[in-house]
C-alpha cells in the first residue's frame, strides 16, 4: 500500500482505519456526512463506545424526512440497507438497539435545514487538545468508510488534514454551522425514533407491507416519476399542476397512464374532491403534446369550463393558456346554430385527440334510435358522440368525469365504458383477458340484484357482495377507473396540507303534516284515494269500439300493437299517479298547480269530444277531405284524432263512456284542487317548519357567523313558491338576502347592490351566495359588499357547483333517485370548505315512507352499487 495522505478505500488505504486509529478514550468527535448507518457504527463500536461526545451533522436536508418508516420512498430504509451480508441482517435488532443507546448517551445530531446539500464530508477528532481531521467524499457508511467485505467498498477521495492551523480552522468552520439556527435543526429525536423501528418487534402487517415495498420498489419508483408520462413536455412546471394537492396529482398521473394504455379513463372520485381541476391538468398534458381537446359538459356548467380558457379575471389558470373547445351535451342534438364561437353546421367533430365528458352519467343510456314529432328518425346524443367524434377522424381518447357513474344499474357503467372502447365489447379480450364487457357487467349485476333483494337476503353485508363478484369485474374497474372517497384521502394522504374535510353532523329528518288546520288529507289518505282514479285522459285505447280494433295493428316497425299500447297507457297512468304524490311531497303549491293543469287538459279533451259529437255527420262525410287545402287538412286531422305516437280516430271510440269517465275524474280532481288551494302559505305546516329551521340557524349558527342555507327541491313550482313565501320575511325580519335559481323559471333575488345590473344572472347568484369558493374577491365586475344568505334551487345546480361557503343544506323534497341526494349534498361537502361542520336536513312526506316505496332498502342498495 502506498504511503499517502489520500484515503480512497482502494490502494491508498481506507478512511475507516484512519478513524479507528485516531480515536482515543474520552475523545470529542465532530462529523459531517450525508448518511449514517448502524453498521458503520458497529464496525467502529470498540472505539466509538469509549468517546466522550459526538456532534453529527447530516449534510442532506431531506434525510430526516426519509427516515419515516411508514413512507415508501427509496431511502425510507437506507439506514439499514448498508449490510448485504445475511449475518448483519440477522443482527440488525441488536446493532440498532446498541446504536440507539450510544446515540442517546453520547451524541447530538443536527441536520442542514435549508434547500441544497452540504456536499462535503468531514471527520474531526479531538483527543485532550490534540486534533486530527480528514475530509473528502466518504459518507459514514460501511462501504463509504471502506470497511465492507471484499471489493464492495466505494472508491472515494479523502485527504488527511496535516496542518494544525487548518485543523483548527476546520473545527471553527464546523462550530459556525453547528451554532447557526438558520442553517441547522436538531433531529436527534427523529433519528432515535427511526432506530426504534429497526429493533422493536414488528407486527405481521408491517412485515407484510415492507415485503411488498421491496417487491414492488421498482414499480413504485416508476409510478412516482409518472409512469408513461412524457416528462419533457414541461407539464410538471404548469400552473395547474402546481395547484393540485398530492392526491389529485396521483389521480392525474393515473388517469394519463390509463388514457395512454387503454384510450380511456373514468375519474369517479367522490363529490367535492376536485375532479374538474384533475381533468384540467390532464387536458394541459395533451395540449402540451399539441393535441386538440373537446370538453362536453351540461349546459349549466359550460361557463365553469369556458372561464378557465379565457383571459378573464375569474380564471385562476390564465398562465396556462388553455385552448380546448367547450360544447354542451345538448349541442350533440343540434345540426346547426352557434355555441359561443363554434358554428355547429361546419364544425369538424372528428378532429379531437382527447374528449373530456363532464357528468358522464348523462350518457348512461346508449339508446340508438329516436324519432322527432313527425316520426322521422334522429340520432341520440350518445349515437352522435360515438359516430362523429369517437369513431371518425383521428384516434380519440376519452376521459369521463362523474362522482356517480352508476345511476340505476351497471348497464350505466357498461355504456360509458363503451365510449372508451368505441362500442367494441371484446376490446379487452387480449390485454385484460376479459372476453366480454357486457357479460362481465351482466354477471356483476345479477350478483348485485340477488344480494340487494331484502326478501332473499335480510342480513346483507357489503363483504358478501364483494366475495360474490368475479375478478373480471374488479380488473375492469382497476384498469379504467380512478375512484377515491373522502375516507381514502383521510387515510392515505397528509390532510394537514389539504385541509380537513368538514364534519358531517347527523342528518335531521322531518315529516310535518300538510295543513296546520288538519283539513287536507294526509299523504297516506291521498295515496289510497288517488289509486282509485282511472285518469282516463291518458287511456284512449280503452275506449276503442270492438268493430274498429282490427284497424289498429302495428303502426310502424318499432311501435307494438293495440294490446301493448294499452299496457303503455296503463304504465303512464301509474306514473301520473306517482307524479301527483311526488308533487304533494314537494309542496302543497306544486300539487295544486298539477291538479289545475290536469283538470284543464281534461276540460280541453271534453270540449274536443263534444265538438266532434255535435258535428259527427259532417266530419265523417266521404267528400270532406277532397275540398280542403293542406293546412286545412292538417287542422282537421287534429280535430278528428286523439293520442300522440299512436293516434285514434274519434269516430272509432266509445265517446259516451269516455266522457262519463273523464267527468268522474274531473270531479275528483276538482275536489282535490279546491282542498289544496285552501292551504295557503299561512296554513302550510311544512313551510312553517322551514321558517323555524331558518330562524334557528340564523340565531345559533353551527359555524361562527355562518347564516347560509341551501334549499333544494325537485320542482321549479315549489322553488318559486318558497321564494315568494320567504323573501319579505327573510329580508325584513331576519335581514337576510334570498335568491332562487331553477332550470325553467326566471331567477330572482333580493340582493340588489347599487350599480350592479346582473343580479339575476345564474352565475352571479351562485357567486354572491358562495363568494369565497367562487373567488368573488378577484372579480372586479362583481359587487364586494353583502352576500346572498339563502339560496332556493332546483336540481339544475346539483352537479358541478362549488358552494361550500354554505354549511346547511335542506332537501325540501326527497328525490327518489338516491344518487341525486349524493350530488346535492356534494355542493357543500367539499374539499376546501372553511366550515368545520355541515348539516343535512331532509323533509319526508310521511314517517312511514317505506310502506310506499321501500326507500331505505333502495338507498342502501344503490349506495353499495355506487361504492363499488
Amino acid at each position: 500500500m502506498i504511503e499517502s495522505g489520500i484515503r480512497d478505500n482502494h490502494k491508498r488505504g481506507n478512511i475507516g482505519d484512519f478513524i479507528r486509529g485516531k480515536i482515543r478514550t474520552g475523545a470529542d468527535l465532530s462529523f459531517v456526512s450525508a448518511y449514517f448507518t448502524i453498521y458503520a457504527y458497529d464496525a467502529l463500536k470498540e472505539q466509538l463506545d469509549g468517546i466522550d461526545h459526538l456532534r453529527f451533522l447530516f449534510g442532506e436536508p431531506q434525510f430526516i424526512r426519509t427516515l419515516d418508516p411508514e413512507k415508501t420512498e427509496k431511502k425510507a430504509f437506507r439506514i439499514e440497507n448498508d449490510a448485504l451480508e445475511l449475518k448483519n441482517r440477522l443482527e440488525q435488532k441488536r446493532v440498532a438497539r446498541e446504536c440507539a443507546a450510544w446515540f442517546a448517551e453520547k451524541a447530538e445530531i443536527r441536520s442542514i435545514r435549508k434547500p441544497g446539500f452540504l456536499h462535503g464530508k468531514m471527520y474531526h477528532i479531538e483527543n485532550q487538545g490534540v486534533q486530527e481531521a480528514i475530509l473528502g467524499s466518504s459518507n459514514f457508511t460501511v462501504h463509504g468508510l471502506g470497511l465492507g467485505a471484499g471489493d464492495n467498498n466505494n472508491l472515494e477521495l479523502n485527504l488527511e488534514v496535516n496542518d494544525n492551523r487548518d485543523r483548527i480552522d476546520l473545527k471553527n468552520w464546523f462550530d459556525e454551522l453547528w451554532k447557526d439556527p438558520e442553517l441547522v435543526v436538531d433531529v436527534k429525536e427523529d433519528v432515535l425514533r427511526h432506530l426504534e423501528q429497526l429493533y422493536r418487534d414488528h407486527s405481521p402487517e408491517f412485515i407484510y407491507f415492507k415485503t411488498l415495498f421491496h417487491i414492488f420498489e421498482t414499480y413504485l419508483s416508476e409510478a412516482d416519476r409518472g409512469g408513461l408520462l412524457n416528462e419533457k413536455t414541461g407539464f410538471f412546471e404548469t400552473h395547474v399542476w402546481n395547484m393540485l394537492y398530492d392526491f389529485q396529482k396521483d389521480g392525474v398521473k393515473g388517469a394519463i397512464n390509463k388514457l395512454l394504455t387503454h384510450n380511456g379513463c373514468i375519474i369517479a372520485d367522490s363529490v367535492g374532491l376536485g375532479k374538474t381541476f384533475e381533468a384540467l391538468a390532464v387536458i394541459k398534458y395533451f395540449e402540451l403534446l399539441n393535441g386538440r381537446v373537446l370538453v362536453l359538459c351540461p349546459k349549466k356548467l359550460r361557463e365553469n369550463w369556458t372561464v378557465c380558457r379565457e383571459n378573464d379575471e375569474r380564471n385562476p389558470l390564465k398562465e396556462d393558456r388553455f385552448a380546448y373547445t367547450v360544447l354542451s351535451h345538448t349541442d350533440l342534438g343540434r345540426e346547426s346554430g352557434k355555441t359561443g364561437d363554434v358554428d355547429l353546421a361546419t364544425h369538424s367533430w372528428g378532429n379531437y385527440d382527447l374528449v373530456v365528458i363532464d357528468e358522464s352519467h348523462n350518457f348512461r343510456n346508449n339508446a340508438r334510435v329516436k324519432k322527432d314529432d313527425d316520426g322521422n328518425r334522429r340520432r341520440s346524443r350518445y349515437e352522435r358522440l360515438m359516430e362523429e367524434i369517437l369513431k371518425q377522424g383521428v384516434d380519440t381518447k376519452v376521459l369521463l368525469l362523474s362522482a356517480t357513474p352508476v345511476n340505476t344499474n351497471l348497464k350505466d357503467l357498461r355504456n360509458q365504458i363503451y365510449l372508451i372502447t368505441q362500442n367494441e365489447d371484446h376490446a379487452f379480450a387480449e390485454s385484460l383477458r376479459i372476453p366480454s364487457i357486457a357479460q362481465t357487467m351482466k354477471n356483476a349485476q345479477a350478483q348485485f340484484t340477488k344480494w340487494a333483494d331484502p326478501k332473499r337476503n335480510r342480513d346483507r353485508k357489503v363483504g358478501q357482495l364483494l366475495e360474490a363478484l368475479d375478478s373480471a369485474f374488479f380488473t375492469l374497474l382497476d384498469e379504467l377507473t380512478i375512484a377515491r372517497s373522502r375516507r381514502h384521502i383521510e387515510n392515505y394522504y397528509d390532510t394537514k396540507k389539504i385541509g380537513k374535510f368538514p364534519e358531517r353532523l347527523k342528518p335531521v329528518s322531518l315529516a310535518p303534516e300538510i295543513d296546520t288546520k288538519g283539513f287536507f288529507p294526509t299523504y297516506e289518505e291521498l295515496d289510497t284515494e288517488i289509486t282509485k282514479y282511472k285518469l282516463s285522459l291518458y287511456n284512449p285505447s280503452e275506449y276503442v269500439l270492438p268493430e274498429f280494433q282490427a284497424e289498429y295493428p302495428e303502426i310502424s316497425d318499432h311501435l307494438p300493437a293495440l294490446q301493448d299500447q294499452k299496457k303503455r297507457e296503463n304504465y303512464l297512468i301509474g306514473m301520473m299517479k306517482v307524479n301527483f304524490l311526488k308533487r304533494l311531497e314537494s309542496s302543497i303549491e306544486s300539487f295544486e298547480i298539477t291538479m289545475e293543469r290536469t283538470i284543464r287538459k281534461i276540460g280541453d279533451l271534453e270540449k274536443k269530444i263534444l265538438h266532434f259529437d255535435r258535428n259527427r255527420e259532417e266530419y265523417i262525410h266521404p267528400d270532406l277531405f277532397e275540398t280542403l287545402e293542406d293546412e286545412e287538412l292538417e287542422e282537421l286531422e287534429e280535430r278528428l284524432r286523439v293520442g300522440k305516437k299512436l293516434t285514434f280516430k274519434l269516430e272509432h271510440l266509445d265517446l259516451d263512456r269516455w266522457l262519463a269517465d273523464l267527468r268522474a275524474d274531473r270531479n275528483q280532481l276538482v275536489k282535490l284542487h279546491e282542498a289544496a288551494a285552501a292551504v295557503t302559505d299561512k296554513r302550510d305546516r311544512k313551510l312553517r317548519e322551514l321558517k323555524r329551521l331558518i330562524r334557528e340557524k340564523v340565531e345559533s349558527p353551527i359555524n361562527p357567523g355562518n347564516r347560509k342555507i341551501l334549499v333544494f327541491t325537485a320542482f321549479s313550482d315549489t322553488a318559486s313558491y318558497l321564494y315568494r313565501a320567504l323573501k319579505y320575511w327573510a329580508r325584513d325580519e331576519l335581514k337576510l338576502h334570498i335568491a332562487v335559481v331553477t332550470g325553467s323559471s326566471e331567477n330572482r333575488t333580493t340582493y340588489k347592490p347599487k350599480g350592479f345590473r346582473g343580479q339575476t344572472d345564474f352565475n352571479a347568484i351562485l357567486t354572491n351566495f358562495s363568494p369565497r369558493s367562487k373567488n368573488r374577491a378577484k372579480m372586479r365586475s362583481m359587487p364586494q359588499e353583502g352576500e346572498i344568505d339563502i339560496l332556493i334551487a332546483s336540481d339544475c345546480i346539483s352537479e358541478g357547483q362549488n358552494l361550500q361557503d354554505c354549511d346547511y343544506l335542506v332537501n325540501y323534497d326527497i328525490h327518489w333517485n338516491p344518487v341525486r341526494i349524493i350530488q346535492r349534498f356534494g355542493r357543500i361537502d367539499r374539499l376546501g370548505s372553511t366550515n368545520t361542520r355541515i348539516q343535512l336536513v331532509n323533509f319526508w312526506p310521511t314517517r312511514d315512507l317505506n310502506r310506499y316505496i321501500n326507500l331505505k332498502e333502495r338507498v342502501e342498495a344503490r349506495m353499495a352499487l355506487v361504492d363499488l
